[in-house]
């Protein structure tokens, strides 16, 4: 036997095993690192890379640079318009009925059923969640953990820690979760892909500004939505009777950073009790600031509205600017927390191997029907901004029109990681359209709503394609059919229309087969 004989075989198996490891170490750093940011109540519309009608007036330059170097959805929705229920459907990938977080209300987040949290972190993925939780429980899946107790508070708020102790830090809450994050990137196990998930308070109400934005929009000329002044004619009768108008539900307090005294009048606030449950919390020196913008403001407008000059219309109009100027002053903040991510990642060399994905829970009105908050299967809250950038694999700036929903977000995730999809998941991954591959995909969105009575909004269903929508209102029986092409604002149903009731009854059709497929829950009894 010749004396090689041995050693090629030893040497070609030490050769293939270090190969393998190689191959092993290679395939460990192909796995994305993903970053979702996702924040509250942030409109489509408050983005400037959606080019609506604030774009001019609200740029949003870090969000945007996410559509410039990846992909804008254009046709991005929730599947239940309210913040617990999307944070668990994002989780689970799961419709609310079945992952059983229907309401804000409810009791607890099931902990025990499948989120994609636990799979990342089972398959090698450091997890963190830091932010605003809301599902009435603590994490799991998550190797560290800070979350806001409850919604949250703008100025010096508290955080959960994971020994169960609350902590009180000093300062901006879009801030405070920024260097967070950051702080846990930079402590965290380097040689494993990362999953963090940095999770704003903002923009909720109370719509309260970091100091450093006090005024940034109040020279502004801010557009007012052709539907300021919707009179809700044409369509369900719930609309009429909702509690979420700028108009005669805006919140003197919270809302407007003013107050009424016993006698009804509106006045300036009390030294305690300056317009929001935000101003007590606050040290002296961040009140004296907030005081310095506000008071002369308000005295102004006091002046006015005590004079009897101002209209009804002028009040209105008052209030929205109020609103606008405050909501957008707490998004800037979060565009400015999404840029030091962002740098982050360019000074550590970790954007080309991170995902990075911009999302929130649901959409907001502004001012858009009146209105100031969310909830109804409309387009402004039903639709949610879904931006992602991923170097390498997603063309810059694209826009894809595929229909894509909240329940869409864990499989995306987990295929990103290279994980398969459990069965009970009910979303699809998007990383096929991602990857421009030729895919059948969905041609309708299921919709539900299931809060029980809070601003007069009833629970109702629906069914969305690219050209109509379908409501269903089963307390009061209505139902409501929009042609989207041709009435983009939804000011008209045609479900009684002869020349819709092809549509109506194609829309109808899949309204009930999208319920049987993704086994929703016996519908609410018709009132009497």
């Amino acid at each position: 036997m010749s004396r090689y004989s041995l050693w090629i075989p030893v040497t070609l198996l030490m050769w293939l095993s270090a190969g393998s490891l190689q191959a092993q170490e290679s395939a460990e750093k192909k796995r994305p690192n993903i970053l979702f940011i996702f924040t509250d109540d942030h409109a489509v519309n408050a983005i400037s890379a959606s080019r609506s009608r604030l774009a001019g007036v609200a740029p949003t330059p870090n969000i945007d640079r996410l559509a410039h170097e990846g992909a804008y959805f254009v046709n991005s929705f929730c599947a239940n318009s309210i913040c617990g229920p999307s944070r668990a459907t994002v989780l689970t990938g799961k419709h609310s009925h079945l992952n059983g977080f229907m309401r804000n209300t409810a009791k607890g987040f099931d902990q025990s059923q499948w989120t994609v949290a636990k799979a990342l972190q089972a398959s090698g993925y450091n997890t963190a969640v830091i932010g605003k939780w809301h599902l009435n429980s603590t994490p799991v899946g998550f190797d560290h953990w800070e979350i806001l107790p409850g919604q949250g508070n703008y100025y010096n708020p508290v955080f959960l820690q994971q020994d169960g102790s609350q902590r009180q830090f000093n300062g901006y809450c879009t801030d405070l979760v920024t260097d967070k994050a950051i702080a846990w990137l930079q402590s965290r196990n380097g040689n494993e892909p990362f999953f963090l998930m940095c999770q704003h308070k903002a923009p909720h109400r109370t719509f309260s500004p970091a100091l450093r934005h006090l005024g940034s929009f109040h020279e502004a000329e801010i557009p007012e939505p052709d539907t300021l002044f919707d009179d809700y004619l044409n369509r369900s009768s719930t609309l009429a009777g909702n509690e979420m108008e700028i108009d005669r539900h805006f919140d003197w307090a919270y809302d407007v950073k003013l107050r009424k005294d016993e006698r009804g009048d509106v006045v300036l606030p009390a030294p305690d009790r300056y317009g929001t449950p935000e101003y007590s919390r606050m040290t002296p020196e961040q009140k004296r600031e907030w005081d310095a913008y506000f008071g002369p403001h308000n005295r102004e407008f006091l002046a006015r509205f005590a004079s009897g000059a101002m209209t009804h219309e002028e009040l209105v109009r008052w209030k929205y600017r109020r609103y606008m100027q405050n909501y957008l002053s707490t998004v800037k903040a979060v565009d400015e927390s999404v840029g030091r991510l962002l740098q982050y990642l360019d000074d550590n060399d970790l954007t080309d191997n991170t995902v990075v994905i911009y999302s929130s829970d649901q959409g907001f009105y502004l001012g858009e029907h009146g209105w100031y908050d969310k909830r109804w299967m409309f387009e402004e809250s039903f639709r949610m901004p879904f931006l992602i950038r991923w170097p390498g694999v997603v063309k810059a700036g694209r826009r894809p029109e595929e229909l894509i929903q909240n329940i869409d977000y864990a499989p995306t995730f987990l295929q990103l990681a290279g994980l398969d999809v459990p069965s009970e998941v009910q979303g699809r991954s998007i990383l096929p359209i991602l990857q421009d591959r030729l895919v059948e995909w969905r041609d309708s969105l299921y919709y539900a709503y299931y809060e029980l009575g809070e601003h007069a909004v009833p629970q109702h269903f629906g069914v969305r394609t690219a050209d109509h929508k379908l409501i269903h209102f089963p307390v009061s029986g209505e139902w409501n059919l929009f042609d989207l092409q041709r009435d983009p604002q939804e000011l008209r149903s045609v479900h009684d229309d002869p020349d819709y009731q092809k549509v109506l009854a194609s829309m109808t059709a899949e309204y009930h087969r999208l319920r049987s497929h993704y086994a929703a829950p016996p519908l609410p009894p018709k009132n009497n």
